[in-house]
């Protein structure tokens, strides 16, 4: 897994929140779950029909990323671009 992407989905605050990626605005939602170990990120695009949903674990041997009906590419340049809007 890597290192850039793991710190930036860690970065995310947890809860809902707007933010912005490649020039357009998201609703996201970050959970957790298992004290921690299970994540799940969904978001929606505000005005757009964009839509983005993955889980992530957090394994003994290692975090595995599961996203849900769409490439892991996408998940992964979402999560790298994303950037929370300030309230």
């Amino acid at each position: 897994m890597n290192d850039a992407f793991l710190a930036a989905f860690h970065a995310l605050p947890l809860g809902a929140f707007t933010g912005r990626a490649h020039c357009r605005r998201y609703r996201v939602m970050r959970r957790t779950y298992a004290q921690g170990r299970s994540h799940e990120l969904v978001a929606h695009e505000l005005g757009g029909s964009d839509y983005i949903s993955m889980n992530l674990y957090d394994l003994q041997s290692g975090a595995r990323l599961k996203p849900c009906e769409m490439p892991e590419a996408k998940v992964r340049d979402f999560v790298l671009a994303l950037v929370p809007e300030k309230d």
